[in-house]
């Protein structure tokens, strides 16, 4: 995933509510959990597809997590019974509303499991059932296989590709733009057995 497309105005005045699924309790939070989330962002092959480099100290972790989210949400990912971050999502919701862009990451000891698609899967129940937004969109790197797949996974579809449209710290790079419509979300019922790698 991309760090991240949209730009906001304001906060999307939405609530963060603790989320469970099968295996995982998404929570609001993420600056107390930066030493957590820094294995993330400061592993190369976790960090090749967002638009910064890897972050080389605790501190850039810190500092990234503190910025105000104008407009994004983000659920931290734990595992039931711990509050160990492995990962998290993130919403924003679209200046028209009802329509949220998702994002999300995984601490490279947790790729593998089905977390990011159960994960996403909780979140869009949120979006979808709980708030009755209509749409969710995600940007990814055309040559990010496993988001690609994940995405596909789960229902979304392929709307477009956007030529340069992103400056990164590999170079200029396209977009897949995904999209899935709340009346396509049949809901995550249990984990994946497909690794995923995002």
């Amino acid at each position: 995933m991309r760090w991240l497309r949209s730009r906001r105005s304001g906060q999307s005045g939405r609530p963060i509510p603790v989320l469970t699924t099968e295996r995982l309790r998404l929570r609001s939070g993420a600056f107390e959990d930066a030493e957590s989330l820094h294995r993330a962002f400061s592993d190369p092959p976790s960090m090749q597809w967002w638009t910064e480099a890897p972050y080389t100290s605790l501190e850039q972790t810190r500092a990234h997590l503190a910025r105000p989210g104008m407009g994004w949400r983000r659920w931290v990912i734990t595992a039931h019974g711990s509050n160990l971050a492995l990962g998290f999502v993130v919403a924003g919701e679209k200046r028209q509303g009802n329509v949220s862009e998702v994002g999300y990451m995984l601490v490279p000891d947790a790729r593998g499991h089905g977390y990011a698609r159960e994960a996403l899967g909780g979140v869009l129940d949120q979006l979808f059932r709980a708030e009755g937004q209509r749409k969710a969109v995600a940007d990814t790197d055309p040559e990010n296989l496993a988001s690609r797949r994940l995405l596909e996974q789960m229902g979304f579809g392929l709307e477009g590709m956007l030529r340069a449209e992103w400056e990164t710290h590999i170079g200029v790079r396209d977009t897949a733009l995904y999209g899935l419509l709340a009346a396509d979300w049949t809901g995550i019922s249990r984990p994946s057995t497909a690794p995923d790698r995002v």
